[in-house]
């Protein structure tokens, strides 16, 4: 990770994690995941094969989920929205405190209905 990654802000990781999704869509999916709780926490071990095969089933599974980094740093939780976003074309939509809010749409029967980039619900 370079030095300017480490100074920038989460919504900059946010939209570098989900460069293809506009405002209103994020948004759209920050409400959809309020109410969630985290269905996978990454523990001290950190991220491994055996957490991307979590993440990656969860995704397939739900769509939205949150995901728990316990005793990450900064620095840590935007090494882990890159990883999302590189191994699992994972869209990381939301950064708040030690939880991460990731998005990808089922490859076949997607639930979640994204508003168009013009701001209406397809």
């Amino acid at each position: 990770m370079d030095e300017q990654d480490q100074h920038e802000g989460k919504g900059a990781v946010v939209i570098r994690c989900s460069p293809q999704m506009t405002g209103a869509q994020r948004r759209h999916l920050r409400a959809l995941g309020h109410p969630l709780q985290p269905v996978v926490i990454v523990g001290e071990k950190g991220l491994h094969d055996g957490v991307f095969q979590q993440i990656d089933r969860a995704l397939l599974d739900h769509e939205l989920i949150k995901v728990k980094l316990l005793g990450g740093d900064p620095a840590t939780r935007i090494a882990a929205a890159d990883a999302f976003f590189k191994e699992l074309k994972g869209q990381t939509v939301q950064i708040l405190g030690n939880i991460l809010l990731v998005y990808r749409a089922h490859p076949e029967e997607p639930r979640i209905k994204l508003p168009r980039a013009g701001g209406r619900k397809s």
